[in-house]
C-alpha cells in the first residue's frame, strides 16, 4: 500500500520536477561513490599485462636518470625487453648492466641519442634501433627545465632552444617514429610525461618555457589518443607533481614528493587507463585540494615561489 502510495503521488507531478529529481539522485550517486572509485584505482586495481595487451619490447627515453630510469625498472620488472635512450654513455651502460643482472630474462638494447642535438643527429639511429622489434610501450619520460627561476628575458636563447627540442620535438619525433609499427600490429601505448606545472596551476612564472613545452605534451597527448583509439593505441599523458628528482629542488622524498621508484611503480600500474591521469595517489589529492583555491592565490603563491628561488640563485652567483 506504500509503494501505491508513492507511486500514486509521483504521477501527480509535473514530468520536469521528476527529471529534476532524477538527476540531483545521479549527481548525488555520482559524488558518494567517486571517494570508492579513488581508492580502487589508486590502491587496489591490478596493473594491465603490458606484454600480453601491447607487445614483448618498450622504448624508454631519458633512461638513465629519475623517473625514466625508474620506469625502465619497473618494465623489466613486468617482463618487457628494453630499448634506452640516453645521451650519457656510462650510466647508460650502467642502468642497462643493472636490469640484465636482475632480470636475467630481459633483452636491454642501450640507444646513445642526445636529444637536445639536431634530430638529423640521432633520430635515424633511434628508428634503425627498433626496427623489426614489437615495440608495444613508449615512454617518453626524458626532460629538461630551467637550472634555476628565472625571468624569461633573463633565459638565454641556446637554453630554452634546448628544452623545446627535448620536450617537444624529441618527444614528437620519437613517438613518430614508434607509431607506424603500432599501427601495424594494432596495439600499442603511447605515455608521455606531463607536468602539474601546465595542466594544473593556471601559471608557472619563472619557468615559462618548460610551463608551455608540458602544456604541449598534455593536448599532444589527448588529441592523439582520439585519433588512435579506435586503432588499438593508448596514448596518455601523466600529469605528476614533484619528484624527488635532480630536476626539482626537493630531493628528499616524503608523502607529498615520491622517490622516482615509488612513481614509478604507481605510474606503470596506470599505464592503459585513461588518456590523461596523475598516478600517484597523494599528487591526486593535491589536484583535487587545488581546484579549490581560486586562481589569483595560486598566481601569487607561486610568484612568490618563484621569485625567491630567483633571488637565491642569483645571490649565490654573486657570492
Amino acid at each position: 500500500m506504500e509503494i501505491d502510495y508513492y507511486i500514486n503521488i509521483l504521477k501527480d507531478q509535473p514530468s520536469w520536477i521528476i527529471l529534476l529529481s532524477s538527476l540531483g539522485f545521479l549527481i548525488l550517486l555520482r559524488a558518494a561513490i567517486a571517494p570508492l572509485i579513488w581508492v580502487y584505482s589508486a590502491f587496489l586495481r591490478p596493473g594491465k599485462d603490458l606484454k600480453s595487451f601491447y607487445g614483448s619490447w618498450a622504448l624508454v627515453t631519458g633512461a638513465t636518470d629519475g623517473i625514466g630510469k625508474a620506469i625502465a625498472l619497473q618494465l623489466a620488472h613486468r617482463g618487457l625487453h628494453l630499448v634506452l635512450a640516453g645521451r650519457n654513455p656510462a650510466k647508460l651502460k650502467q642502468v642497462a648492466d643493472g636490469i640484465k643482472a636482475t632480470h636475467t630474462a630481459t633483452m636491454v638494447k642501450p640507444v646513445i641519442v642526445d636529444l637536445a642535438t639536431d634530430t638529423a643527429e640521432w633520430i635515424d639511429r633511434l628508428e634503425a634501433e627498433i626496427e623489426g622489434l614489437d615495440v608495444g610501450v613508449l615512454v617518453n619520460s626524458a626532460g629538461t627545465t630551467y637550472p634555476h627561476a628565472m625571468f624569461f628575458h633573463e633565459v638565454e636563447e641556446e637554453l630554452w632552444r634546448s628544452i623545446v627540442r627535448v620536450n617537444v620535438e624529441a618527444t614528437t619525433r620519437v613517438t613518430r617514429a614508434v607509431l607506424p609499427g603500432m599501427l601495424r600490429r594494432r596495439r600499442g601505448a603511447v605515455v608521455n610525461i606531463g607536468s602539474a606545472s601546465s595542466a594544473v596551476l593556471p601559471s608557472f612564472p619563472f619557468s615559462a618555457v618548460y610551463a608551455a613545452s608540458k602544456a604541449y605534451i598534455d593536448q599532444f597527448s589527448r588529441s592523439l589518443s582520439v585519433e588512435y583509439k579506435r586503432m588499438g593505441i593508448d596514448v596518455q599523458c601523466q600529469i605528476p607533481f614533484y619528484v624527488a628528482t635532480k630536476m626539482v629542488s626537493t630531493k628528499q622524498s616524503s608523502t607529498f614528493v615520491p622517490s622516482p621508484d615509488d612513481y614509478a611503480k604507481a605510474a606503470v600500474d596506470w599505464i592503459g587507463h585513461g588518456t590523461r591521469c596523475t598516478p600517484y595517489w597523494s599528487h591526486s589529492l593535491q589536484w583535487c585540494f587545488t581546484c579549490f583555491i581560486p586562481d589569483f592565490v595560486l598566481h601569487l603563491w607561486r610568484f612568490h615561489v618563484g621569485i625567491t628561488n630567483r633571488n637565491q640563485a642569483v645571490r649565490s652567483k654573486e657570492a
